[in-house]
């Protein structure tokens, strides 16, 4: 959802090399790597955080650099299996972050025009994703609204 908003093609990034197996240096138990997973997720870390815990500090000192090569499922899967998953969506409860602080900002100085039209694609991003997520992730008659999103990121 990157260039949702624009007119612009955006720069081109580099793409993850294949793989099928971990590196041969990466020699690391598949059991003990859900076990650092589900630790780092009751510390209160998100999956994106987890990931890259894990590439940069590894388990019992060594990097795992793709838990999905190691463990043979993702990051959310393996929290979905021992129940650490979080009520929101990592990606959702980002962009009603960015929501609610884009809105406060608006409410203190009303003539900023760039960051209403912000607050505009941003609102409209959440409910794109509130749509995708509504009836497996998110209850089944969930509507986003910033009262809503407020009381959401306060329980968390």
């Amino acid at each position: 959802m990157a260039r949702m908003h624009t007119r612009r093609r955006g720069s081109s990034g580099s793409d993850k090399p294949a793989a099928d197996e971990p590196p041969e240096w990466s020699d690391v138990d598949p059991d003990e790597v859900e076990q650092r997973v589900v630790e780092l997720a009751e510390q209160g870390h998100d999956p994106s955080q987890i990931g890259i815990k894990l590439r940069d500090e590894g388990v019992t000192g060594t990097p795992v650099p793709d838990v999905k090569l190691v463990a043979g499922k993702k990051i959310t899967q393996i929290l979905d299996e021992n129940d650490a998953k979080a009520d929101i969506p990592e990606d959702l409860r980002n962009l009603m972050e960015r929501a609610i602080r884009l809105r406060e900002h608006v409410q203190e100085n009303p003539q900023d025009y760039q960051n209403k039209r912000a607050l505009q694609n941003t609102e409209s991003k959440v409910r794109r994703l509130a749509d995708y997520y509504r009836g497996d992730e998110l209850e089944p008659d969930f509507a986003y609204s910033y009262e809503i999103a407020v009381d959401l990121l306060e329980e968390n």
